[in-house]
């Protein structure tokens, strides 16, 4: 229970002027021995002044984040108002060279009213594959998925992404789902790649669906002609190609926001989100670093960097902290 004040300086001169002993008169009036002597210390340094509740929050706390850099926050996120408090906590430390947590992130943009709930479609996590690939090129998954174009009809976005790094490798938009439209998105896979070449020994595993063009005859040749193995996931299980399913749930939540009325202004849509997505968006599931940077081999370079920022803007919090309580 807490006492205010007046009923604090109130128990002391009760104690004060009792013809009973102290402990007898605290036990009466139920106050904890050590509770009162607590506030009689205090009474005898400050007076009354010293029975006033203290604030239980430091007045300086080490690891606050200056204003400076607060305002800097604020200010990126009205610039880049499509990034999230993941995003814009990973790209203020990549840009500014200093450390700022994806929570640190959240609770100064919800002070300034610049949290807004996401109007995406959320789908339930799969699962982890149980044979997780250990470098590039190791397997590729590959699907179809459609978007329509006013007055013209549906058309269908096959893409070939990496598994490890999740890097869009290829994409082509068709306007049927046949087994030719898969051999020449994998064969413009194969030459982005490098993995056409006569040097490369094992050629990446091809991971797929059931659909009639994965299963036809003509492609099965084809992979076999090239020296790929083909693996299919069980039927009604989508979960199987979770990377690329997610992969199309991104791309849909930015494509479809906007309405097309001819083939070529979709493309270039597609086009420029794919160059978006593999060089400039930090994926979660990549420790934060773009597709890019883990499929040609700077991810760990740049993990390196962002650890020792941290350490960094820790140390400079610390001696900063000192400096004002000294």
């Amino acid at each position: 229970m807490r006492y205010p004040a007046y009923e604090k300086l109130e128990i002391i001169r009760l104690v004060e002027e009792s013809h009973l002993s102290a402990r007898l008169t605290l036990a009466k009036l139920g106050i904890p021995r050590t509770t009162f002597y607590r506030w009689y210390d205090r009474y005898l340094q400050r007076g009354e002044a010293g029975l006033q509740d203290q604030s239980p929050k430091p007045k300086h706390v080490w690891n606050r984040i200056p204003d400076e850099v607060r305002r800097k926050m604020v200010k990126l996120a009205l610039k880049e108002t499509e990034l999230s408090p993941r995003e814009l906590a990973v790209t203020f430390t990549d840009k500014e060279s200093y450390f700022v947590s994806e929570a640190s992130t959240y609770r100064i943009l919800k002070a300034h009213d610049l949290i807004t709930s996401p109007a995406f479609i959320v789908i339930k996590a799969a699962s982890e594959f149980k044979d997780k690939t250990t470098a590039i090129n190791q397997l590729w998954q590959t699907d179809f998925t459609y978007i329509k174009v006013l007055g013209w009809g549906w058309f269908y976005l096959s893409t070939v992404l990496d598994d490890y790094s999740r890097y869009i490798v290829s994409w082509k938009l068709c306007t049927n789902m046949r087994a030719e439209d898969v051999t020449d998105t994998l064969d413009l896979a194969l030459r982005a790649s490098g993995c056409d070449q006569v040097h490369v020994v094992h050629k990446p595993r091809l991971l797929s669906d059931n659909g009639s063009s994965y299963v036809s005859g003509d492609l099965a040749e084809w992979l076999q002609d090239k020296g790929m193995k083909h693996s299919r996931g069980a039927p009604y299980h989508p979960q199987t190609q979770g990377k690329i399913e997610r992969w199309h749930q991104t791309l849909k939540n930015r494509i479809l926001l906007e309405n097309y009325f001819l083939p070529g202004d979709l493309e270039a849509q597609i086009e420029a989100f794919v160059d978006h997505y593999n060089h400039e968006r930090y994926h979660e599931s990549l420790n934060n670093v773009t597709p890019a940077d883990v499929y040609f081999g700077r991810d760990k370079a740049i993990l390196q960097q962002r650890e020792r920022i941290k350490r960094k803007t820790l140390e400079t919090r610390r001696l900063h902290h000192r400096q004002r309580a000294a």
